[in-house]
C-alpha cells in the first residue's frame, strides 16, 4: 500500500464565535490531483493553513510520508516539501518578482545576495507558465492577474512534492489556465502530490482524480473518485441537499438609451483612443487575456488612473471624474475591485461600516445624524441577501473568509443603488450556490435599468451574462460581439479576436435589441 504523502486525521479549529474545523481528515497521495470543495465558510482555507503551520490544530494531528509533524511555522512545512498558493496573494508589494518568487531562498555569492542567477531562476518560473515580464519590476505595478501568476511561480520554484493550492485560477483567463492546467499533470506523473481547491466545477471534472467535500467544518465526503460524481452530486454534498444552480432565468430583450461612454479614450497606462458604449439595462463584459488593461480602464473610469485624452460621457454629458468617492457621489457609478484585500475592504473594520460605506453620504443628506442602527436596517438586507457567513455584522471583515470578503465588497455597491456599476472580477472565491445567485443578481440589476460593466476571467460566466462582449488586447480594443449565449461559438470568436491580427472585429447592431437567450 501507498504511504500517503499527507495525511490529516480529525483536525480541529475553533476561532471566537466560530468552529472552523470539527474533526476533518483528508488523504493526499503521491501523484494525485485531489480537489478540496465546499461551499464559502467550509473551512478549506482554514485546513490549508493548518496543513502550513499558520494556524495550529486544536485537535486532531498530521503526517507527511507516514511521519507526525508539528508544524509552527510556515517556514517548517516549506521545509518539509509543502508548497502554497494562499487564496490571498502574499507577496511584498515594494519588491521585485525576482524577489517575491525567490525571497525563502535568496542565492548568495560572496556573502552577498546573487541578483543575477536570482533574476535568471525568476525568469525560468515565470518562462513556465508563458509570463515574460521584467523581474525587476515592483509587485505593485503587476495587475491581480499577473500577481497571481507570480505567486504560483514562486510555489511552482520550491519544486515541492506536495504542492497545495488555494484557488489559483481565480484571477487568470483561459489561455494562463490551459498552461498551468498541463503544468500541473506533468507533476502529478512526476509523483507530486496536489491539493486543488477551486468553485469552478468545470476545472474539477477536467483536472481532478478525486475529491473531498467539506460542509460546516466537517467531511461532507472523503477521498471520494471524481469519475464517481456528477455536479449535481458535488452540489448536495456541498449544501446539504440538491439545488438548481445552472438557470438563471430570463430577461427582457429592449435597452435604453447610453449611460455610459468612453470616446477616444487615452490613459497614462497606455490605452489609446478608446470607444465603448454602455447602455441602460445592458450588461457589457470585457474579456481579455492577462495585460490587456481591463482592469486599468476600470479604473481610469472610475479616476483611479489619469486620463491622457478623450472624455468621458454620463447620461450624454461630460464627466471628469476625479476619484472613487466622487464618481458615487456625484455620478452614481459603483465599482466592485478586482483587489478587495488592498482596495476594496477595509479589513480591520466591520461588516456594517464596509457595507455601509457607500450609503453615508446618502443618510447624511436625509438625516443630519444617523445612527449605528439606521445604518444596519439599510445594510442588512443586501449582507443577508449575499449569505454573507458572520457572527454579527460588528465581526471584522478581515476574520471572514476570502469568499465572504468577496460578498461584502458586492453587498456595500448593492447598498449604495448606483445606476452604472463596474463589476470586476465579481464571482472570485465566491461558492457555487453564491456565485448562481450574483448571476441572477446582475442580470435583475439590468432589468432594473443599471448599466453593468462586467469583467471577467471566468469565459463561461462571461458567455452566460453578457449581452455584448468588448474583447481587449494590448490595452486595446480587438473585438466587439454580440453575445449568442451559446459557449462552443462564442469562446471560439472571442478568442479569434485575441489571436488574429489585423483590425478591430465589429459585430454590433445599433437597434439595442438583445440577442434572444440562448439563440
Amino acid at each position: 500500500m501507498t504511504t500517503s504523502a499527507l495525511q490529516v486525521e480529525n483536525a480541529t479549529k475553533n476561532f471566537p464565535g466560530v468552529k472552523a474545523l470539527d474533526s476533518v481528515s483528508l488523504d493526499l497521495q503521491p501523484g494525485e490531483i485531489h480537489a478540496l470543495l465546499g461551499e464559502n465558510g467550509a473551512g478549506k482555507s482554514t485546513l490549508i493553513k493548518i496543513i502550513t503551520g499558520v494556524y495550529r490544530p486544536d485537535e486532531g494531528k498530521i503526517q507527511i510520508a507516514g511521519e507526525p509533524v508539528n508544524f509552527t511555522t510556515p517556514q517548517q512545512a516549506l521545509n518539509a516539501g509543502i508548497g502554497t498558493v494562499h487564496q490571498e496573494r502574499n507577496l511584498i508589494p515594494h519588491y521585485s518578482i525576482a524577489e517575491n518568487i525567490m525571497l525563502d531562498r535568496l542565492p548568495t555569492k560572496f556573502g552577498l545576495i546573487d541578483r543575477t542567477h536570482m533574476r535568471q531562476q525568476a525568469k525560468h518560473w515565470l518562462g513556465v507558465l508563458d509570463l515574460y515580464i521584467d523581474p525587476d519590476l515592483p509587485v505593485r505595478r503587476l495587475s491581480v492577474a499577473q500577481m497571481q501568476l507570480v505567486e504560483i511561480a514562486r510555489a511552482l520554484s520550491m519544486q515541492s512534492r506536495i504542492l497545495l493550492l488555494d484557488e489559483p485560477t481565480a484571477s487568470i483567463t483561459g489561455n494562463e489556465i490551459a498552461i498551468l492546467f498541463n503544468l500541473l499533470r506533468r507533476l502529478k506523473d512526476e509523483g507530486v502530490a496536489i491539493l486543488f481547491v477551486s468553485h469552478k466545477l468545470e476545472e474539477v471534472f477536467e483536472l481532478c482524480d478525486k475529491v473531498t467535500i467539506l460542509r460546516d467544518g466537517r467531511n461532507a465526503s472523503e477521498s471520494v473518485l471524481i469519475k464517481e460524481l456528477d455536479k449535481q452530486k458535488i452540489v448536495a454534498h456541498m449544501i446539504g441537499r440538491d439545488e438548481d444552480v445552472g438557470d438563471i432565468g430570463q430577461r427582457k430583450d429592449k435597452l435604453g438609451s447610453t449611460k455610459l461612454e468612453l470616446k477616444d479614450v487615452s490613459t497614462a497606462q497606455g490605452h489609446h483612443r478608446i470607444n465603448l458604449q454602455v447602455k441602460e439595462g445592458e450588461v457589457l463584459g470585457l474579456y481579455g487575456l492577462v495585460g490587456a488593461g481591463r482592469s486599468e480602464l476600470a479604473r481610469a473610469i472610475m479616476g483611479a488612473e489619469r486620463i491622457t485624452g478623450g472624455e468621458i460621457r454620463i447620461d450624454g454629458k461630460p464627466a471628469r471624474i476625479k476619484s472613487v468617492q466622487d464618481a458615487l457621489q456625484n455620478w452614481r457609478i459603483g465599482y466592485v475591485s478586482e483587489n478587495r484585500k488592498e482596495e476594496g475592504l477595509i479589513l480591520p473594520h466591520s461588516v456594517a461600516k464596509n457595507t455601509g460605506i457607500t450609503i453615508w453620504h446618502r443618510l447624511g443628506k436625509v438625516l443630519s445624524l444617523f445612527t449605528d442602527a439606521m445604518e444596519r436596517l439599510e445594510i442588512k438586507p443586501f449582507v443577508e441577501k449575499l449569505n454573507v457567513i458572520t457572527p454579527s455584522l460588528e465581526q471584522s471583515v478581515g476574520n471572514l473568509s476570502g469568499g465572504n470578503q468577496q460578498k461584502v465588497s458586492v453587498a456595500k455597491w448593492l447598498a449604495a443603488k448606483v445606476e452604472i456599476l463596474i463589476i470586476d472580477e465579481p464571482t472570485v472565491g465566491i461558492d457555487i450556490r453564491t456565485k448562481g445567485y450574483l448571476h441572477r443578481l446582475i442580470w435583475n440589476l439590468a432589468e432594473q435599468g443599471v448599466a453593468v460593466l462586467l469583467i471577467s476571467s471566468d469565459m463561461p460566466e462571461m458567455v452566460l451574462l453578457a449581452d455584448r462582449v468588448v474583447v481587449m488586447k494590448d490595452m486595446q480594443i480587438v473585438g466587439n460581439l454580440p453575445n449568442s449565449h451559446q459557449y462552443e461559438g462564442m469562446s471560439s470568436r472571442i478568442m479569434n479576436c485575441i489571436h488574429e491580427s489585423g483590425s478591430e472585429v465589429d459585430e454590433t447592431v445599433e437597434d439595442g435589441v438583445l440577442a434572444p437567450q440562448g439563440a
